[in-house]
């Protein structure tokens, strides 16, 4: 992007519910960039980003820490934008989705006029609930996904990926992805080498990592199929043993083919996959807790190969298990055999 004379024009959208450090860190470091490495080194500051942040009406918010919050302006009042940023919800979704109706067509109008926009965590909900998702790839909080998909199914949620890109429309995933998307923003405005003096002031590590390697299995179900709550349950206990979809869909009395498909049309993926899944998580939790023998831990979730678990940890978690557990454990040395 050419940047002309004026700064570019960001719009921060506030309200109540919002998670205030993925809002306000937004703010800061998009405030900050070409200034505080250039401070640092003694150089003129080269301030790139007019940054507001925005609520209905102009009015405060409530945060979900408490803090009271003003704002910089109306939304009303912004009706153009280089970017749109929506901080992550923090409040309890369908409150803040019912209460926040009016944002939508607000970001729509932004939208049309050719304004990025960009998501952090839960706030790819509002993005999703204004249409703007749709057909679209995106990615939020793991363990909103299956919400998401379930209340979105024409967004290609991929909730693996840290970020998405499509088009111009950004969206990251957890917690504090916001710091990696709005590096990618500073680099995608200003260029790859303001963006990379805003990671080093800030002492930001910059990985791109997948989510999944923080990611558990949702604790919530959002569907009231008795029959696929049964499965869940009996995976959930007996993950250890040897299945298959036929002897799972007699324990409830359905066929292979009826199981799978309400399983899918439940939970999003088919009754294997889930399983895997569960056994995946069991495997991360083992290696989390302490030191065990790969061979071991392997047999202990459910497979005999090794090899072949290896493969299934790193495409579920995007690490190897011996490098997951020397990221992630406390002490301990994991075995190959």
């Amino acid at each position: 992007m050419v940047k002309y004379d004026t700064m570019y024009q960001v719009a921060v959208l506030a309200f109540d519910g919002v998670f205030a450090s993925a809002l306000t860190g937004v703010v800061d470091l998009l405030n900050l960039t070409g200034v505080t490495w250039n401070r640092i080194h003694d150089q003129p500051l080269d301030r790139q980003f007019k940054v507001q942040v925005v609520s209905r009406g102009g009015q405060p918010v409530r945060c979900t820490n408490g803090i009271r919050m003003a704002v910089d302006a109306p939304m009303e009042q912004i009706d153009s934008a280089d970017l749109v940023v929506v901080p992550t919800i923090g409040g309890e979704l369908e409150t803040v989705l019912r209460n926040e109706q009016e944002v939508l067509p607000w970001l729509r109008f932004l939208y049309q006029g050719g304004a990025d926009l960009a998501s952090n965590c839960t706030g790819a909900f509002l993005l999703a609930e204004a249409g703007l998702l749709d057909g679209r790839t995106a990615t939020t909080h793991w363990g909103f996904s299956q919400q998401f998909r379930q209340r979105y199914p024409q967004v290609n949620l991929t909730e693996r990926e840290l970020i998405t890109r499509d088009d111009n429309i950004f969206c990251a995933g957890g917690g504090t992805a916001w710091r990696d998307l709005t590096i990618l923003l500073v680099e995608r405005f200003c260029g790859a080498d303001l963006a990379r003096e805003l990671a080093r002031a800030f002492v930001i590590d910059v990985r791109n990592d997948l989510q999944s390697i923080y990611a558990g299995l949702p604790t919530r179900t959002y569907h009231q199929d008795d029959q696929v709550q049964a499965i869940q349950s009996w995976i959930h206990e007996h993950y250890r043993n040897s299945t298959s979809l036929a002897s799972l869909a007699e324990r409830v009395h359905l066929s292979p083919r009826q199981l799978q498909r309400r399983f899918t049309t439940a939970l999003g993926e088919p009754p294997l996959q889930y399983l895997q899944r569960v056994r995946i998580e069991a495997a991360r939790k083992m290696l989390e807790r302490g030191a065990t023998n790969l061979a071991k831990l392997s047999e202990q979730v459910g497979y005999q190969d090794v090899s072949s678990f290896s493969r299934l940890f790193k495409r579920h978690t995007g690490l190897s298990p011996s490098h997951y557990r020397q990221r992630f454990a406390r002490t301990g040395t994991l075995q190959d055999s």
